[in-house]
C-alpha cells in the first residue's frame, strides 16, 4: 500500500509572499559641504587677477603716473557736475591721459579739490641740444676766466680800487660766475638801513660792469644782508614796514641800477632776488659785516630750442 502525502493545513494560494526589506545608504558628503568650494574658489580667482592687474600697473607705469593714481584713491571730497563717461574712482579718464582729469570735468561747491598730478613728460636733450651745450659751457668757462683777469688788471690799474680787493670775491657755481661785493667793518656799500650807494661801491659797481658789459650771458642779481633787526620795530621790522627782506631786494635793485648805467645790456639780467639773512657768508658769526652783500652771478648759457632745431624753409 503506498503512502499518501499529507495535505497542507493551509491552502497554496494562503501563504503570504515573503518580505524583502531593501536598505538604501545615502552619502552625506556631499550633503556637508554643498557648493560652498565654488564661492570660495570664486573669490580665490578673483583676487588672483587683482594681483596680477597690480603688477601689471606697477611695471607699465612711471613714477609720477603711480602718484596720480594714489592721489585717486585718496580720501577727498570731489563733485563733478559733468563727467566724462564715468562717476568712479577714475573719472572716465584714462591712465595715460596727459591733463590728469576727467573730460569736461568740472568741480563744484567749496570741497577740497584732488591734487592735479601732471603725466606729462620731458623729452630728453637731443644729441644736437647736448653737443651745443657743452660747446656753450665750454666758452662761457672761457669768458668767466677772460672777465676775472680783466677785472684784477682793472682793481690793480686804480690805486683808490686797489685799496678795495677784498671787498671781491669770485667763484665758480654751478649757475655760473660769481662776483660777490662784500662790506667790511670798515667800509659799507650802502648807508646804515638804506639802499643809498657809496662813493666807493659805484667804483666797485663801474669796475665790475667794465669786466662784464660785452660777455652774452644772462646775469643774476642777489642782496643778502647780516642778522640784526631794525631799530624800533618789532620781530625786525621797522614801523614803517622795512625788514632785512625788503632791504636785500632794494640793494640788489640799487646795484642792478648801476649796473645799467654803467653799460651792462638791462635786457641781460634775468634774475632779482633778496635773501635777508638766510644765506650768510659767515655762519658762525649771523652778525658779521660780511654778510652784508651783493651777488652779481654771470649765469651758464642754455641752448634755446630754435638753437638747437631750426625749422626748415
Amino acid at each position: 500500500m503506498s503512502a499518501v502525502p499529507i495535505k497542507p493545513l493551509v491552502a497554496a494560494a494562503e501563504v503570504p509572499p515573503p518580505i524583502i526589506i531593501k536598505k538604501i545608504t545615502i552619502e552625506a558628503h556631499a550633503g556637508h559641504h554643498g557648493g560652498a568650494w565654488k564661492v570660495a574658489y570664486a573669490d580665490f580667482v578673483t583676487a588672483m587677477m587683482a594681483f596680477f592687474l597690480l603688477l601689471w600697473i606697477v611695471g607699465a607705469t612711471n613714477e609720477d603716473q603711480r602718484k596720480g593714481i594714489a592721489d585717486y584713491f585718496s580720501p577727498t571730497l570731489v563733485q563733478h557736475t559733468k563727467a566724462g563717461g564715468s562717476n568712479g574712482v577714475m573719472g572716465g579718464r584714462a591712465m595715460m591721459s596727459p591733463d590728469g582729469n576727467a573730460p569736461n570735468a568740472t568741480p563744484k561747491g567749496s570741497q577740497r579739490l584732488m591734487p592735479v598730478t601732471s603725466f606729462a613728460r620731458v623729452a630728453p636733450p637731443t644729441p644736437e641740444e647736448r653737443a651745443q651745450a657743452d660747446q656753450l659751457r665750454k666758452e662761457d668757462v672761457a669768458r668767466f676766466e677772460a672777465a676775472a683777469e680783466a677785472l684784477e688788471k682793472r682793481m690793480a690799474s686804480d690805486r683808490n680800487l686797489a685799496q678795495l680787493r677784498d671787498q671781491l670775491r669770485l667763484s665758480v657755481t654751478p649757475e655760473g660766475l660769481r662776483i660777490d661785493i662784500l662790506d667790511e667793518a670798515d667800509f659799507a656799500m650802502f648807508a646804515l638801513g638804506t639802499d643809498r650807494m657809496s662813493r666807493q661801491a659805484q667804483d666797485l659797481v663801474r669796475a665790475v660792469s667794465s669786466a662784464v658789459q660785452t660777455m652774452p650771458n644772462p646775469i643774476a642779481m642777489r642782496g643778502h644782508t647780516d642778522s640784526l633787526p631794525f631799530a624800533g620795530g618789532s620781530l625786525g621790522a621797522a614801523p614803517g614796514g622795512m625788514n632785512n627782506w625788503v632791504l636785500s631786494a632794494q640793494r640788489a635793485e640799487a646795484t642792478r641800477a648801476a649796473l645799467a648805467a654803467s653799460g651792462v645790456d638791462p635786457t641781460r639780467f634775468s634774475r632779482l632776488e633778496g635773501v635777508a639773512d638766510r644765506e650768510p657768508f659767515n655762519s658762525a658769526n649771523p652778525y658779521d659785516p660780511r654778510n652784508r652783500r651783493i651777488s652779481v652771478t654771470l649765469l651758464y648759457r642754455t641752448p634755446t630750442p630754435a638753437a638747437a632745431a631750426p625749422t626748415a624753409q
